[in-house]
C-alpha cells in the first residue's frame, strides 16, 4: 500500500483563502513480473510512479475510480490547516454564501441557521435541514447533539471560530472582500473538491466567467458610478475594495469618487455628497429591505430633490442590488442575479 500526499497550489494572486492538499490511499494490485505475487496481494509496488502531483480538481474527481480511494483532506483555511474526511457527514454551514455555492453544487447540508431570509440556500436533493441556531450565534447543545464531522463558517459566524473548533473540525472560509472573485472562485473550487463535486463546480465557475464577459461588453465607456447602501434613512458609500467592489474592479465600471474610505459598512454620505459626486451610474443596496426591516424603502429615500439633480437619477440609470449582495456576497445566485440586473441595465442605457 503506498500514501501519496498531493497539494494543491493555484495560481490565484496571494489573498486569504482556501487551499487544498488532498491525501489520497491508493489500493493499486499488480501482477509481479516474477510471477510470485498474488492478485489479491496489496504487497506489491505499483508497476510506474507518478512523479507529478495532481490538482485537488483532479484528486477529487479520481476517487470515483475504483481503484482510488480518496480518504482524507487537508484544508489550508483562513485560521490555518484542517484535516477532515472527503464528504464529511453530517456537516452544518454557518454562511449564506457557503450554502448558495453548496446548492448550486446540489449538495445536501444537514445543519445551518435557522430563520435565512434567501430562497436559494437548499440544494435540489435537501432534506430537511436541522436548525443549529442563526448565522450570528450557534446552538451548541444542537450541534454536540448532531456531532458533525465539519463545520463550515464565514464573514459573519467567523468570530465564533474557536467555540466552534471544540466541537469539530471548523473551516473558516471568509471571502476576502478586497479580493472578492479571486476569493470566491478559488472557494467554489475548494468545495468542489472537499465534495467529490469539482466537475460541476468548474461549469458553476464558467457561467459566472461567461456572464462576466457579457457584461462587461456593455459596461464600457458608460460613464462613472457609485455604489451606496441605504439603511432606513441612512447612506452609506462603498469603494472597491468592498464587497461591492467588484462592480469596479471586475466590470470596469469607473468609481465616481476615489476616495472612498475603507470601511465594513461604508462611509457614511449625505444627498449633498451624492448631488456633489454626480455619479452616471447610481448602484444601490437596500439594507433594510434585505433583512426584512419595516420602514421607507430606498427608492423612496432617494427620491429627493438633491438626488433627483444627478447624472444618474436623470438618466434613469440607478441599479437597485439584489439582497444577496448583501447576506450572501460572493455565493454563486449572488453573481449570477446581480451580474444579469447589470447587464440588462447597461444593455438598456441609452
Amino acid at each position: 500500500m503506498s500514501l501519496t500526499s498531493l497539494s494543491n497550489r493555484s495560481s490565484y494572486p496571494l489573498f486569504k483563502r482556501p487551499l487544498l492538499t488532498v491525501v489520497i490511499t491508493a489500493f493499486i494490485a499488480t501482477l509481479s513480473v516474477t510471477g510470485c505475487s498474488s492478485p489479491e496481494s496489496n504487497d506489491s509496488e505499483p508497476a510506474e510512479t507518478n512523479t507529478e502531483n495532481p490538482t485537488a480538481d483532479a484528486a477529487s474527481n479520481i476517487a470515483n475510480n475504483d481503484a482510488v480511494s480518496a480518504q482524507t483532506i487537508s484544508v489550508d483555511t483562513v485560521k490555518g490547516k484542517v484535516d477532515l474526511a472527503i464528504n464529511p457527514s453530517p456537516f452544518v454551514v454557518y454562511d449564506m454564501s457557503l450554502l448558495q455555492d453548496l446548492a448550486a453544487l446540489d449538495v445536501a447540508v444537514d445543519g445551518m441557521p435557522g430563520n435565512l431570509r434567501l430562497d436559494n440556500l437548499h440544494a435540489k436533493t435537501q432534506p430537511e435541514p436541522k436548525t443549529v441556531g442563526t448565522v450570528f450565534e450557534p446552538d451548541l447543545e444542537a450541534l454536540n447533539a448532531m456531532k458533525p464531522q465539519a463545520i463550515l463558517v464565514g464573514s459573519r459566524m467567523a468570530e465564533k471560530y474557536d467555540e466552534l473548533s471544540n466541537i469539530a473540525p471548523t473551516l473558516d472560509m471568509t471571502i476576502d472582500t478586497a479580493n472578492i472573485y479571486d476569493s470566491s472562485k478559488q472557494r467554489l473550487h475548494d468545495l468542489g473538491a472537499l465534495f467529490g463535486k469539482s466537475d460541476e463546480a468548474a461549469k458553476l465557475q464558467g457561467d459566472i466567467d461567461t456572464l462576466i464577459e457579457e457584461t462587461k461588453t456593455v459596461t464600457q465607456n458608460k460613464g462613472k458610478g457609485l455604489v451606496i447602501m441605504v439603511n432606513g434613512n441612512k447612506m452609506s458609500a462603498f469603494g472597491d475594495k468592498s464587497r461591492y467592489g467588484f462592480i469596479h474592479s471586475v466590470l470596469g465600471v469607473p468609481m465616481t469618487d476615489n476616495q472612498i474610505a475603507d470601511a465594513p459598512h461604508g462611509q457614511p454620505v449625505s444627498f449633498e455628497y451624492l448631488q456633489k459626486a454626480n455619479p452616471d451610474w447610481l448602484f444601490v443596496l437596500d439594507r433594510s429591505a434585505a433583512i426584512g426591516e419595516d420602514g421607507a424603502g430606498a427608492k423612496a429615500v432617494l427620491d429627493n430633490p438633491l438626488v433627483a439633480q444627478t447624472n444618474a437619477w436623470r438618466k434613469n440609470q440607478v441599479v437597485y442590488l439584489s439582497p444577496d449582495s448583501y447576506l450572501a456576497f460572493g455565493g454563486y445566485y449572488q453573481w449570477i442575479k446581480d451580474l444579469t440586473t447589470i447587464k440588462n441595465a447597461f444593455a438598456a442605457a441609452k
